[in-house]
């Protein structure tokens, strides 16, 4: 999750949208961060073998009691994974080039510091980097031009997402009727979740019109066709559970 640590007027958090959730993250408080100083980079929750654990990261974003954030901080700590440096001693270097702010993000932060953790850049390799990030199932890489300045609040042609993206044909069992989700399946029975993105009105009406022509039944809230249908999906990882996170549709397979 997107995340901005300043230090311009006291110690103050924030999402990537600008909500401040200072008080939900008290692991972060240091003195450490000099005054005058905005972080950029992302926290995470680690889980058993050190990877990020999104599931667990949304369930302790959700925390928001005042007596259950001190446990919960000790229990399920975050770990702010810096990337980029916005503001210096109180003046913006978001102009500068990146290699230069990363020099300005060591002077910024020491080794070693407890909950923050600086990312290393690595330059070239990208793609023995990709090879080993998709070995390890890990989402992906980030390529940035070396000379590239901060821009604030756009997306940059000089920052890209190298994403891993699955795109398996899945069984499309059925529909949800009181509101939009196409309930998938794995090729070998398995339940794959709820699709719920990127299915655009054309895909939808041509699903709703075959249920019209076959003989469909209703289980609960689910209207299940006699054979299944066969779509494929792109997603990035599984949950926990099993299902895919955030699938999004990209066309009907044979």
């Amino acid at each position: 999750m997107r995340f901005l640590y300043s230090t311009l007027d006291g110690v103050h958090f924030y999402t990537r949208h600008g909500n401040e959730v200072t008080t939900r993250f008290p692991e972060l408080f240091t003195s450490q961060v000099p005054k005058g100083t905005i972080l950029d980079g992302e926290i995470i929750i680690e889980d058993d073998d050190g990877k990020p654990d999104f599931e667990e990261l949304m369930s302790r974003f959700q925390v928001r009691s005042p007596r259950r954030i001190p446990g919960i901080s000790r229990t399920k700590p975050v770990t702010f994974c810096v990337f980029d440096v916005v503001y210096y001693k109180g003046e913006g270097v978001s102009h500068l080039p990146l290699l230069e702010r990363k020099e300005i993000l060591n002077e910024v932060l020491p080794e070693d510091l407890p909950g923050i953790a600086k990312v290393p850049s690595i330059a070239g390799n990208g793609k023995a980097l990709f090879d080993l990030v998709k070995k390890q199932g890990l989402e992906g890489i980030v390529l940035k031009n070396k000379d590239s300045k901060y821009e604030l609040g756009k997306r940059s042609s000089n920052w890209l997402r190298w994403l891993i993206i699955s795109m398996p044909s899945l069984k499309l069992l059925g529909f949800r009727k009181s509101e939009f989700g196409w309930l998938l399946q794995f090729p070998d029975g398995k339940p794959a979740g709820i699709m719920e993105l990127g299915v655009p009105v054309e895909a939808r009406q041509a699903v709703y019109q075959a249920a019209k022509m076959t003989s469909c039944k209703e289980a609960n809230d689910y209207v299940i066709f006699p054979e299944p249908l066969m779509c494929k999906v792109k997603y990035r990882t599984l949950t926990k559970a099993g299902y895919l996170r955030l699938p999004s549709f990209i066309e009907f397979a044979g």
